[in-house]
């Protein structure tokens, strides 16, 4: 049987239940999280530690009680990721399983730590991605001791550049030496980055059947999406609650792949987070439905009335997440 690392160590498989695929606890500016956020105050009003650590404890209680067996959480370098704080929640509600991920997020630039070491580089050296992602996966995050369940990279509307480039191929490199699954983000409403992620995973040696791409209920291109199927990855309908399709065509969105026999490779969730600094709460605000209990409230209900089966949210909410989440033998 199959074992996913979770924050609190290895889980069966099979025992996931209910799984959101694409969330986040906290997204993050290390460097000014703490700084004022206005004129002459002395502190941050909106980073409080202890408040927003219980805001978080209580999000995941709320989700156990609407029947959620496990949150993926994919904040990795490049969001803030602080694998500390989330150890701390985890341990508050041991119901739930958190699964965090390792890797890279960026739109085109790698960060100087990366961008001045490596092949190809000014001060050249071997591939210290690589080496990092496998590190985590082999022996924990930092000093945490919590090993990922996933890899995560990024192409956004900036396109397949040096650096999105780069870390695609050792997100790649790191999977077939541990055999850890892939997710990754592509842009909302979406360029054929998918398709580019496929080919670079591909000319990795990467099998596609060990990939979610991201972020695909961000169009309304069935064929687009079917093709991403037909190549043998799962997508991610990752963004419930966002304002980019409306309810109803997002809901319809999945349904049609239902009907064309695709809900073996779908997998759904929110994208949405407890707290993040990236946005003003006031524009949070104005997204009432981007919240975690979205899907568990409004979207099954919809699905079922737009005439899918039991055996389809069965599907997407529980046996395809095992399979995205359960590591294959490193090759």
């Amino acid at each position: 049987m199959a074992q996913v690392n979770t924050v609190l160590g290895p889980v069966a498989a099979a025992s996931l239940g209910q799984t959101l695929m694409h969330e986040h606890i906290f997204v993050l500016s290390p460097e000014i999280e703490k700084w004022p956020t206005g004129e002459g105050l002395e502190s941050s009003e909106e980073w409080d530690e202890e408040r927003r650590m219980a805001q978080a404890i209580e999000k995941l209680r709320d989700l156990r009680d609407h029947g959620i067996g496990t949150l993926v959480d994919l904040t990795v370098i490049g969001l803030g990721r602080d694998t500390k704080r989330i150890l701390r929640v985890a341990r508050a509600v041991p119901e739930i399983n958190v699964v965090v991920a390792t890797g890279l997020y960026t739109y085109n630039e790698l960060p100087f730590y990366f961008r001045f070491r490596g092949p190809g580089t000014l001060l050249g050296g071997p591939e210290r991605m690589t080496e990092m992602w496998v590190r985590d996966i082999e022996k924990g995050i930092g000093n945490t001791g919590v090993k990922p369940g996933l890899l995560k990279c990024a192409t956004d509307l900036e396109g397949l550049t040096p650096g999105v480039e780069r870390v695609l191929r050792t997100v790649a490199q790191a999977h077939r030496r541990t055999g850890i699954p892939i997710t990754t983000h592509t842009p909302i409403p979406p360029e054929p980055w998918g398709l580019e992620q496929q080919r670079i995973f591909r000319e990795e040696g990467v099998d596609l059947t060990q990939v979610v791409i991201g972020h695909t209920g961000g169009t309304s291109d069935l064929d687009y999406a079917q093709r991403l199927m037909d190549n043998g990855s799962f997508i991610g309908m990752d963004r419930f609650g966002m304002t980019t399709f409306s309810f109803e065509e997002t809901v319809g969105f999945v349904a049609g792949l239902c009907e064309r026999g695709y809900a073996g490779q779908m997998v759904l969730s929110h994208d949405a987070q407890c707290y993040g600094d990236w946005f003003d709460p006031s524009m949070l605000e104005s997204l009432p439905d981007w919240r975690w209990t979205h899907i568990s409230e409004d979207v099954l209900p919809a699905l079922r009335k737009a005439g899918v089966s039991e055996e389809q949210i069965l599907q997407m909410m529980v046996e395809n997440p095992a399979k995205c989440l359960s590591p294959c033998d490193p090759y």
